[in-house]
C-alpha cells in the first residue's frame, strides 16, 4: 500500500510541475506569468484540500453525503439563473461559472465529487439489493440524473457523459445487473443524440471531427492546430518556449488544449510521460480500492479514480482528434482553479482511503474487505 500511494504522489507532484511550467511556457507571450501566479494559487488552495482529505477519516463522508449532494444541487441551479452583480455570466454561450472577485468557480467540478460520494454511500447502504431494478437502478438512476440534467442545460455535454459513465460503472460495481442498466443506457444514448442533431454549433463540431482537413479554416480550425502542433513537435520537440502554435494558433492553449503545446515544445516523449502518469495513478487508484477496509472505501475509491482516468483519457482524445471536443481539461495540467481544486481533493481522498487500509493491515488477524461483505455477485 506504501508503495501504491507514493507513487500516486510523484506522478501526482510530476504532472503538477510539468503543468505550471508548460502553463508559463503557453501564455508568457500574452499575460507573461499571470496565469502562472493564479495556477499557483489555486495550486496552494488545492494542496489544503487534499492534505484534509488525507488526514480526514473518509467514513465522516457518509454522513456529509446528503448534505454535500443538495449543496451540489442548489449550486448548479444558482449558476442558471441570472443573478445580480454580475456573480453569473454567459460565456461562450454557457451558463458554468460564477463570477467572483479574481476568480471564476466552475460549480459542477464540485457536483462531480459530490456525485461520486452520494452514489458510493447509496451503493452500500443499499448492496443487498441493488440487484434489484428499483433500488439497484431506478432510485440512484434519479441521483444520477438530477445532476445530469442540470449540468447538461448549462449546456456541459463533456462533463454530463463523463459523469454518466463514472454513476453507470459505480451501479455495475456495486452489483447492479446488466440487463438493468442497459435499456437507461441506450435512452440516454438516443437522448444525447437527439439533442446534438437539435444543436447546430455541436453538430458542426462533429462533422468538422468526421472530416477535419474540409473544416480546418472553421469549426474545426482548433483541433487543426492543436494535430500540426503535436505533428511538428516530433520526438524531443522544438525545445521549451519555441513552440510556434501558442502564439494565437491554437485557442485555449493554456487550458484544455496545453498537451498541444507540450508534444510541440516537448515532444512525443513528454505526451507519452503524460498517458504513462495517469496509467499508472488510475492502475494506483484501482490498488487502493480494492484493499479499502470496507465496502463504501472501494466503492469511493473507484469512483474517483474513474473520475480523474475518464477526464484525462477525454481530453487526450480530444486533443489527438480521436474524439469531438468536448472542452474538458486535462487534470492537474490544464489551467483552472475548480477542477484543480477538485482533482486534489480527489487524490487526497484516495490517501484517506489508503491511510486506513494500511491501519487495518497492521492489526494482527484482522479481516479484509472481502471477508467482511459480500461480494457484488452474491448481494
Amino acid at each position: 500500500m506504501k508503495f501504491a500511494v507514493t507513487t500516486l504522489a510523484c506522478c501526482v507532484a510530476a504532472l503538477l510541475a510539468l503543468g505550471l511550467v508548460m502553463l508559463y511556457s503557453s501564455s508568457m507571450s500574452q499575460v507573461g506569468a499571470h496565469y502562472l501566479m493564479l495556477q499557483l494559487i489555486w495550486c496552494a488552495f488545492g494542496f489544503v484540500l487534499c492534505v484534509a482529505g488525507t488526514t480526514l477519516d473518509y467514513h465522516w463522508l457518509k454522513k456529509a453525503a446528503w448534505p454535500l449532494f443538495l449543496i451540489a444541487l442548489a449550486m448548479l441551479l444558482l449558476v442558471l439563473l441570472p443573478l445580480p452583480h454580475g456573480i453569473t455570466k454567459r460565456i461562450n454561450g454557457a451558463h458554468r461559472w460564477f463570477i467572483l472577485p479574481g476568480m471564476r468557480l466552475q460549480p459542477s467540478e464540485f457536483a462531480k465529487l459530490a456525485l461520486v460520494i452520494m452514489l458510493a454511500w447509496y451503493c452500500e447502504r443499499s448492496q443487498r439489493h441493488m440487484h434489484t431494478w428499483h433500488r439497484g437502478v431506478v432510485f440512484p438512476g434519479l441521483i444520477i440524473a438530477s445532476v445530469l440534467g442540470l449540468v447538461f442545460v448549462e449546456p456541459d455535454r463533456g462533463s454530463t457523459i463523463l459523469l454518466a459513465a463514472v454513476g453507470g460503472a459505480l451501479l455495475l460495481l456495486a452489483g447492479a445487473r446488466w440487463k438493468y442498466i442497459v435499456p437507461p443506457v441506450v435512452v440516454g444514448a438516443i437522448a444525447l443524440v437527439i439533442s446534438i442533431l437539435h444543436d447546430p454549433m455541436r453538430m458542426k463540431r462533429i462533422f468538422s471531427w468526421w472530416d477535419l482537413e474540409q473544416h480546418k479554416d472553421g469549426v474545426g480550425y482548433q483541433a487543426y492546430q492543436a494535430m500540426i502542433a503535436l505533428g511538428s513537435g516530433g520526438w524531443t520537440g522544438l525545445g521549451l518556449g519555441n513552440g510556434r502554435q501558442k502564439l494565437g494558433f491554437v485557442p485555449e492553449d493554456h487550458t484544455d488544449f496545453i498537451l498541444s503545446i507540450i508534444g510541440e515544445e516537448l515532444g512525443l516523449m513528454a505526451t507519452l510521460f503524460i498517458l504513462l502518469a495517469f496509467v499508472i495513478i488510475v492502475i494506483c487508484g484501482i490498488y487502493i480500492a480494492l484493499n479499502a477496509r470496507d465496502q463504501f472505501g472501494f466503492l469511493l475509491g473507484s469512483g474517483l479514480t474513474l473520475l480523474i482516468g475518464l477526464q484525462a483519457a477525454i481530453n487526450i482524445g480530444v486533443v489527438t482528434s480521436a474524439l469531438p471536443n468536448k472542452g474538458l481539461p486535462l487534470p492537474f495540467i490544464s489551467y483552472g482553479g475548480s477542477n484543480l481544486m477538485a482533482m486534489l481533493t480527489c487524490v487526497g481522498i484516495l490517501f484517506s482511503i489508503a491511510r486506513h487500509a494500511q491501519a487495518r493491515e497492521n492489526i494482527p488477524g484482522s479481516a479484509t474487505r472481502s471477508d467482511e461483505l459480500p461480494s457484488a455477485q452474491s448481494a
